[in-house]
């Protein structure tokens, strides 16, 4: 793959892993686990990227944490907030508005040749 089409493949997954994200998290997990949902789902997310943005999200009030302290190895648990599921339900909402434009475009752009 070159660099030009990484780049931009790159810009297009950034803003999908926040509102997958934050839909994961409607059910509490932890970052290695909500990792793991991601890559099962087909969002390849590496850790150094996923654990600076659960931390932005919690500090916008998208997420709220606590640590689990009941197993041998104390984990720290994220969960959307209600501000959270509202942005995530907008943010899918605007995702269907461009997929259909985007859908739109290639239909037109293909009757036109």
């Amino acid at each position: 793959m070159d660099a030009t089409l990484a780049g931009h493949l790159q810009e297009l997954r950034r803003g999908t892993v926040v509102v997958a994200s934050l839909i994961a998290l409607r059910a509490p997990g932890y970052g290695y686990s909500l990792l793991e949902t991601l890559s099962r789902a087909g969002f390849e997310v590496e850790a150094n990227t996923l654990y600076p943005l659960l931390r932005r999200l919690e500090a916008q009030g998208l997420l709220t944490s606590e640590w689990n302290t009941d197993e041998a190895r104390p984990r720290k648990f994220y969960r959307t907030t209600e501000q959270g599921d509202a942005l995530a339900e907008t943010l899918r909402g605007e995702w269907s508005r461009i997929d259909t434009a985007i859908g739109d475009l290639s239909v037109k752009s293909g009757s036109e040749e």
